[in-house]
C-alpha cells in the first residue's frame, strides 16, 4: 500500500478545471488507486510519499509505435515491424515478435509513458494486430493490456514502395487487395455461419480469413495508417462499405479536412510531428495538426511513431502543439486519456480516478517543458527503477 500525499493532481477527466486539477491524496494498493481525496483512512505502517510542489498525472499513453518490435537495436535482426515477403498478413499478431528487453520501453516508462500500442508497421496493405501493453515486464504475456486492440492497414506511398516490384504500384491497387481480403472474409465468415456444428460442410480453415473475423465483427477496429487526406477517405469509405470500425493512424493533412472528420467521428492519432518532411506525402506536415482537429470538436490523440520519434519524446510532442495553438487541457488529453479511449483501455489507464490501474508520473512542473524533472514513475502501483 502507498499513501501519497499533498500532490496537485491533474485527472485529465471532469467537467471543469476545479475537476481535473486540484490538490490531493492519493492511495495505492493492489496495484489500483483506492481513493484520491483529503481525508483519507490510511493503515498504520502504510508507505507514504509527501509529493508537496509536486504535479501529479497519469501515465502517458501512447497510441502508436512500434516499440518492442522496432526499438533502439540496429540492423536486421532488431527489426520485427513488417513482413516483406507476403503483403497481406492479418494473422501476425504484434505479441509474438516484441522483444520486452528492449531499452526503449526503460526509456518510454522512466519518461513517464506507461502504456502504448505497438504492432506491426506500414509496409503492408494488412499487417496484423496492435496490442496495448505496459512498458515495464520481463515477458510481454503478463506486460498485455488488452490484446488484440486493432488490425493494421496501410494507404498511401509505405505499400507502393515497398511492394513496387511485386504487385503494387499503384492506390488502387492497394485499396483493392484490402477490399479483396474483407470479401473473402466475409464470405469465409457466411459459409462458417451456415455450416453450424457440421464440421463437414464448413470451409477449410484459413488463418487470414480467421483473423479478419473480429474485424467484421467489430470486435476491433481497422486501424488505418493514412497521411494525405485523399488516403483518409479511403480508409473511410473502405470501412463504412464493410460497416467496420475504424481508427485513423498520422493524420498528417487531417487539418486541411478537419470538418469532414469531425462529421466521421472516428478517433484520431496525429503525428509523428517532429523532424523533416522526408516523403511526398507528409509535404503538409506542422504542429497545429492537433490543435486544428481538437478545436474542431475531433477526438485527437499525439503519437511519437516510435522509433520515428524516439518514445520518451511524447510529453514534449505535446507542449510543441501546444505552443502551435493547442489547450493545454486538450494536450494533456491526447497522450492521457484520449489515446487510452483509442486504443479501447480507458477502463483502466489514462486518467487519475478510482479503480483504474495506479500508473502515475510525478514531476516538478508541466510535462511539456523541457526544464521539467520527472521525479517518479509508478506502473501498476510500482516505482520504476532507473
Amino acid at each position: 500500500m502507498l499513501y501519497i500525499k499533498n500532490g496537485t493532481l491533474h485527472t485529465a477527466v471532469g467537467q471543469d478545471a476545479k475537476m481535473k486539477t486540484f490538490q490531493a491524496d492519493i492511495l495505492i494498493d493492489g496495484g489500483k488507486i483506492k481513493g484520491i481525496g483529503t481525508d483519507l483512512a490510511v493503515l498504520n505502517g502504510c508507505n507514504t510519499l509527501d509529493a508537496t510542489g509536486l504535479q501529479i498525472y497519469p501515465g502517458f499513453v501512447d497510441a502508436h509505435c512500434h516499440v518492442g518490435l522496432d526499438g533502439t537495436a540496429i540492423g536486421y535482426e532488431g527489426k520485427d515491424y513488417n513482413e516483406y515477403n507476403d503483403p497481406v498478413t492479418p494473422q501476425l499478431r504484434a505479441q509474438d515478435g516484441i522483444n520486452p528487453m528492449d531499452r526503449s520501453l526503460k526509456e518510454a516508462a522512466l519518461a513517464g509513458v506507461t502504456c502504448i500500442g505497438t504492432g506491426p508497421g506500414s509496409s503492408n496493405p494488412i499487417g496484423g494486430t496492435f496490442i496495448a501493453m505496459k512498458t515495464v515486464g520481463k515477458r510481454v504475456d503478463d506486460m498485455i493490456v488488452k490484446a488484440p486492440v486493432a488490425m493494421k492497414c496501410a494507404f498511401g506511398e509505405n505499400p507502393k514502395r515497398c511492394y513496387k516490384d511485386h504487385g503494387i504500384s499503384s492506390r488502387m491497387t492497394n485499396a483493392a487487395l484490402i477490399r479483396e481480403m474483407l470479401f473473402k472474409a466475409k464470405a469465409y465468415q457466411q459459409k462458417k455461419e451456415a455450416a453450424g456444428d457440421d464440421y463437414t460442410k464448413a470451409p477449410a480453415f484459413d488463418m487470414k480469413l480467421e483473423a479478419l473475423l473480429p474485424v467484421l465483427n467489430r470486435e476491433i477496429p481497422l486501424k488505418a495508417h493514412a497521411h494525405q487526406a485523399n488516403d483518409l477517405f479511403t480508409a473511410l469509405r473502405i470501412a463504412r462499405e464493410f460497416e467496420l470500425d475504424i481508427t485513423l493512424e498520422h493524420v498528417t493533412e487531417g487539418h486541411l479536412i478537419a470538418d469532414e472528420l469531425l462529421k466521421e467521428n472516428v478517433p484520431l492519432a496525429v503525428g509523428p510531428i517532429l523532424g523533416t518532411a522526408t516523403k511526398y506525402e507528409l509535404q503538409y506536415k506542422n504542429w497545429e495538426t492537433p490543435g486544428i482537429l481538437a478545436s474542431a470538436g475531433c477526438q485527437v490523440s499525439i503519437i511519437t511513431d516510435a522509433p520515428v520519434i524516439p518514445i520518451q519524446h511524447l510529453p514534449l510532442c505535446a507542449g510543441m502543439a501546444k505552443k502551435a495553438g493547442m489547450t493545454e487541457e486538450a494536450a494533456l488529453a491526447a497522450i492521457t486519456i484520449n489515446p487510452a479511449r483509442h486504443l479501447g483501455i480507458a477502463d483502466r489507464v489514462g486518467s487519475l480516478e478510482i479503480g483504474k490501474d495506479a500508473d502515475l508520473v510525478i514531476t516538478d512542473g508541466c510535462p511539456f517543458w523541457v526544464e521539467t524533472e520527472v521525479k517518479a514513475v509508478y506502473i501498476n502501483g510500482v516505482k520504476v527503477e532507473a
